[in-house]
């Protein structure tokens, strides 16, 4: 089958959807498949070889974050040209209500779209102001895809249809028995060590890292071993800034690690902590944690509630609470048993999640959509943004 996928994101800057395009892919191509990505990309930027690079991005506030989007004619053409040279049995967009190369594939195809929802936006004051300009792009579209059960639910309550939910995958191959970094995790002798591990943008309030620095900091002045190992975008100067003088010397900061370190960070420590405070439809990172098999502990979101099987898989605690946090914290630095029992029920779980399994649940929806449109395209075409 010849898929092209497209990413709204920018492949310069590292985030969720843009890995799970990715991993996607990579997945697709095991399984035998003939598959191209389009995304925001310079031209110069190291690829991957299925991937195009559609130019320069530009930043966007987007749920609580910003995203780095390519819209506009020049946009336009490329998207056509590529769909033309692709010549695709199927198109698989990403997020294709943002002002994005997803929007642009939608309403350039001829054949049949599956689009992927990511996002969970609850408030439909957006949605439902936008309705009539959306509606050609969700016309056009012949299959959905949501990557949760939040993301679904807007879909049928704010969008007018259903949609098949199939979860991010994680490519557990990748995680499993990889070396830690040298160093790490070092001691957790109880009552006195142990090290937590963050990775993400520790500067952005819905990922939560005050609570878990709040955290740190009384369970440091207990436990003279206690580490804290942060990796991902940002200033160190921001984030030492928030320890006081005497605890700095206990947080390492990796700044923005490659995939392929990834994996060996999360393995770092002791205990993965995601102090999220909301806006995630998933929790990739928890599923990418619990495939390197490390203990996760995580804000008590309905998104993170479901990937961790309602706490079997990983301890929950209330959202943004420190108190609680830095209690839950203790109770498993102090007990190995639990964490080990923790761990095993991961490896349970996040076998659902490995992305040969979710790509062959994907690849039942390319089936349907092509079947549904059974060679059919779309006579009318649309002129595109001036």
């Amino acid at each position: 089958m010849r898929i092209g996928i497209v990413c709204p994101y920018s492949f310069d800057v590292p985030g969720g959807v843009q890995n799970h395009v990715m991993d996607l892919a990579e997945a697709l191509i095991g399984l035998g498949h003939e598959v191209s990505v389009l995304a925001p990309a310079d031209e110069d930027s190291p690829l991957p070889p299925y991937v195009v690079p559609a130019g320069r991005s530009v930043p966007l506030p987007y749920n609580g974050s910003v995203a780095r989007i390519a819209f506009g004619p020049v946009s336009t053409a490329r998207v056509r040209r590529w769909i033309t040279r692709g010549d695709f049995d199927v198109l698989h967009v990403h997020e294709p209500l943002a002002l994005s190369l997803s929007m642009l594939a939608v309403l350039s195809a001829r054949g049949p779209v599956v689009a992927t929802f990511h996002t969970a936006m609850t408030r439909s004051r957006v949605l439902s102001a936008a309705q009539g300009a959306l509606q050609i792009v969700l016309e056009r579209i012949t299959a959905r895809i949501a990557v949760s059960a939040l993301a679904r639910k807007v879909q049928v309550e704010h969008l007018d249809g259903g949609a098949v939910e199939i979860p991010n995958g994680v490519a557990v191959a990748k995680f499993a028995g990889v070396e830690p970094l040298p160093g790490w995790p070092g001691e957790c002798a109880p009552g006195t060590g142990g090290t937590l591990g963050f990775l993400g943008r520790f500067t952005e309030p819905r990922k939560g890292f005050p609570i878990l620095r709040d955290a740190f900091v009384e369970l440091a002045r207990q436990r003279p071993g206690l580490r804290l190992l942060v990796a991902g975008p940002g200033d160190p100067d921001d984030l030492f800034d928030q320890f006081p003088p005497d605890l700095r010397e206990r947080v390492t900061f990796l700044g923005l690690v490659p995939e392929e370190e990834k994996a060996r960070m999360l393995r770092s420590v002791h205990l993965y902590v995601a102090p999220n405070t909301g806006g995630e439809s998933f929790g990739m990172i928890l599923t990418e944690a619990l495939a390197a098999s490390t203990t996760v502990v995580a804000s008590d979101l309905d998104a993170f509630r479901r990937v961790l099987d309602g706490g079997r898989a990983g301890r929950l605690f209330p959202t943004g609470d420190p108190v609680a946090l830095r209690e839950t914290l203790a109770e498993l630095l102090d007990d190995p048993a639990q964490r080990a029992e923790l761990t095993a029920c991961g490896d349970q779980v996040v076998a659902n999640f490995d992305w040969p399994v979710v790509a062959r649940r994907v690849l039942e929806v390319y089936a349907a959509a092509i079947e549904a449109t059974d060679g059919r395209v779309i006579d009318q075409e649309w002129v595109g943004p001036d």
